[in-house]
Formats: structure tokens, sequence, C-alpha cells
């Protein structure tokens, strides 16, 4: 299994791909806030751990490995904010608050909150009597 660190290159590699065709080393450092080195480095160790092949000067590409992890933590990090958003969290907080946790959830857990999500999208009454139980604690 990957760190967290390591999810959070893999995620951002498979957002940028997704989103352009490619990752270079230099739009992976600016979206991570990181040096181009720090990249590299992560680069070819994710190239040794096969989630990814990685060629000097050439560019990377996701293995079938790596395009599958990307895809589950993008799900994991948008389920996460659907239910921090649905739960009424302010917008604010949101990101910071998934960046916070997404690494510490298992993976049981990160299903039982899109079961929990589901049932709530299921009937938009469930919805309305979550707002209302919200509101009534502000009160």
């Amino acid at each position: 299994m990957p760190t967290p660190s390591m999810e959070d290159y893999i995620e951002q590699i498979y957002m940028l791909i997704e989103a352009k065709g490619y990752a270079r080393v230099s739009d992976i450092a600016e979206a991570l806030h990181v040096h181009p080195s720090s990249v590299t480095k992560m680069v070819q160790k994710l190239d040794k751990d096969e989630y990814l092949n990685y060629e000097k000067y050439r560019g990377l590409i996701l293995t079938p490995k790596g395009k599958k992890i990307g895809k589950r933590l993008v799900y994991r990090h948008e389920l996460l904010e659907q239910f921090l958003e649905l739960i009424g969290v302010n917008q604010e907080n949101i990101y910071e608050d998934v960046e916070g946790i997404e690494h510490h959830l298992s993976w049981n857990s990160i299903d039982r909150i899109g079961d929990l999500v589901q049932f709530f999208e299921e009937d938009a009454e469930r919805v309305k009597e979550l707002e209302a139980i919200h509101q009534k604690a502000e009160d």
C-alpha cells in the first residue's frame, strides 16, 4: 500500500492526466506546492513500486495499478467533500478538512460514508430533516 505522501502524488498525477492528458514534474510540483526535485524523487519511488513508468526527460504514465489507485483516491477525496457538504460543514473548511482526514480513514469507513451519502441523496426529505437538525442546534 502506498504511504499518505505517495497517495497525494498518485492522486495529483491521476487528476493531471485526466485533465490535460499528461503530467509533468513541474505541474505536479506546482499542484502539491513542493520543489521539482522532491517530485523527481517521489516519481522515481513510484516507478520502482510500479505505480507509474517514468523516463527522465520523457515524462511519466500511470501503470494499470497506478490508474486504479489514482481513480480510487480521487473518488475518496470527492466523496469526503460531498459528505462534509451534506452534513453542513462550512464551504471554506471543507478542502482543508478533507486533506486532514482522508489518509486516516480505512477503505471500509470510506465505503460506509459512501452508503450514508447515497442514503441521504436518495430522498430529499432526509436532507431537509438533517438541515432542520442543524438549524435547531444553532438556535
